[in-house]
């Protein structure tokens, strides 16, 4: 890569996914990385393996499928770490080891109860170790905002002469402010004599509001890595959000003077919603880029400007980041072929949706709404990318019934492991609790629902309602979605799926003790 390039890292799945409610599946994880690599970053951090048996699985999974982004992989500064994230990237042509060590005096002296000089020896140390596996390793000093810059050179240095290829110098609490931490960026580079060996990379988090702004100052600053997350999601209030960052690169060609990513900016809305659905992240409306009003003007003078130019209130086209604007010409009377025109319109390959069980679900809404939009459309392929292949519980019947004064009641039909059983249900707090103690009856789980929310996809009296729920069973969350006009079925749906969820996890753990 040549020095004006930006090397995009994106960390979506394992800083972003790390901060959910619900862990996602192998599966999910799988498709937010196909995405990614469509998307053209150029690393992409997908776990941190010794943590678990199924982190070690998807990053494995993941290293094993992806070939145009370089997979890494997240270890502690220490052996065991670094020696299971090597054995879960090997199936991959080419990978990253990203080692880390705090170097902050607070958390080297509370957290690691140890001095700066044993911390130094531990990052040679992880480095090299990391080296024997790739030549491609990353080091970060967790904290360097808020450790001094003398013992970031230092550290920096070190590691460099070890071995490492990229240093990063992250915000890891959001405590810096952009000429600060811009300052911080330039005394590494003036003052680390080997810095022209190692790519500086930076990672920041938004506590206080400042990861894109410090994100883009490092880069005026001589940084050349940005390690960033799909719509911000990360810890606490989450990191810089990679759509913020190469737009702003983009359209400020005028301050950063040639330096461009890789991105293929017409993926970004499509990715983002990607990982709003699959993450259970709802994304603010007034979000950056990517949110519902990002390209909305409600203003009469906002909007006289824009009918005589655009550019007088729109510094960027909704075109450029793959938005484009609904069409309404599907029916029930509409063919497979049209249908996949339309996927094929909003940017889905044939890969990623199965057009069989997408039609099906076209028709059925269709054969209800009379008139089915884009949005409609990719609400149902979302909502398929979450099912599994072999769900053991299906949904076949569904009713309830509410009369004033009196206790809600439900009937539920479901097939489970083909057989099919029908439960009623009575007394619940109204048709959706009805519904869930019939299907709870059905399926002998005892489990909790901690979070329900409910979203119209669409707009309208006949937009579809987006049920998410996350339920938690012997100690583990997991997250459902349901999709449906009627509420009563879309939380059915989501409930159905949360428990398919469960018994995956089990059938997991099954195989896993027959070892």
């Amino acid at each position: 890569m040549s020095k004006n390039d930006i090397i995009i890292f994106d960390t979506t799945l394992r800083d972003g996914e790390q901060a959910l409610k619900a862990s996602l599946t192998v599966k999910e994880k799988l498709q937010i990385a196909f995405a990614l690599e469509r998307l053209g970053v150029d690393v992409m951090e997908v776990g941190f393996p010794v943590s678990s048996s199924g982190d070690f699985e998807s990053v494995q999974t993941i290293a094993k499928n992806i070939k145009n982004s370089r997979v890494c992989a997240l270890s502690r500064a220490v052996d065991k770490d670094i020696d299971v994230a090597a054995e879960a990237l090997k199936v991959a042509e080419a990978f990253r080891i990203h080692t880390f060590i705090a170097t902050s005096a607070l958390h080297v002296e509370a957290k690691l109860r140890k001095n700066f000089d044993d911390v130094v020896d531990m990052a040679i140390h992880a480095v090299k170790r990391a080296r024997q596996y790739t030549d491609d390793v990353e080091f970060s000093c967790e904290d360097a905002g808020r450790t001094g810059v003398d013992n970031i050179c230092r550290i920096v240095e070190a590691a460099i002469n070890a071995g490492a290829t990229t240093v990063n110098i992250p915000d890891t609490v959001g405590y810096c402010l952009p000429s600060q931490y811009g300052s911080i960026i330039a005394d590494v580079i003036n003052r680390v004599p080997n810095i022209d060996k190692a790519i500086i990379s930076v990672h920041c988090h938004n506590d206080l509001g400042m990861a894109t702004a410090n994100s883009l100052t490092a880069v005026e600053n001589g940084a050349r890595q940005i390690e960033c997350t799909i719509n911000g999601i990360g810890e606490r209030a989450g990191n810089t959000a990679l759509e913020e960052v190469v737009m702003a690169i983009k359209t400020r060609q005028d301050l950063f003077k040639g330096l461009d990513t890789r991105i293929n900016t017409k993926e970004i809305h499509r990715v983002s919603q990607m990982v709003s659905q699959l993450c259970n992240m709802p994304i603010q409306p007034n979000k950056a880029i990517v949110g519902t009003n990002a390209f909305a003007h409600s203003s009469g003078i906002h909007q006289d400007g824009m009918v005589k130019n655009k550019n007088t209130y729109e510094i960027m086209s909704p075109e450029t980041i793959g938005l484009k604007k609904e069409k309404l010409n599907l029916t029930a009377r509409s063919g497979r072929a049209a249908v996949k025109n339309h996927m094929e319109d909003m940017g889905y390959k044939e890969n990623d949706y199965d057009l069989d069980k997408l039609y099906d679900a076209f028709l059925h809404l269709a054969d209800k709404k009379g008139q089915v939009f884009d949005y409609d459309l990719e609400a149902l392929a979302f909502i398929d990318m979450q099912q599994g292949d072999e769900d053991r519980l299906q949904l076949d019947v569904i009713t309830s019934q509410i009369i004033s004064g009196l206790p809600a009641s439900a009937f539920v039909q479901v097939e489970l492991d083909g057989e099919r059983i029908g439960q009623v249900s009575q007394g619940g707090n109204g048709p959706v609790d009805a519904t869930f103690n019939a299907i709870l009856k059905i399926t002998k789980l005892d489990l909790q629902i901690l979070n329900y929310n409910l979203t119209a996809k669409g707009e309208g009296a006949e937009a579809l309602g987006q049920v998410d729920i996350v339920v938690e069973h012997q100690g583990r969350r997991f997250h459902g979605v349901g999709l449906a006009t009627d509420i009563v079925e879309s939380s059915a749906r989501a409930l159905i799926h949360a428990i398919n969820a469960i018994y995956r996890s089990q059938k997991v753990a099954d195989l896993k003790s027959q070892k």
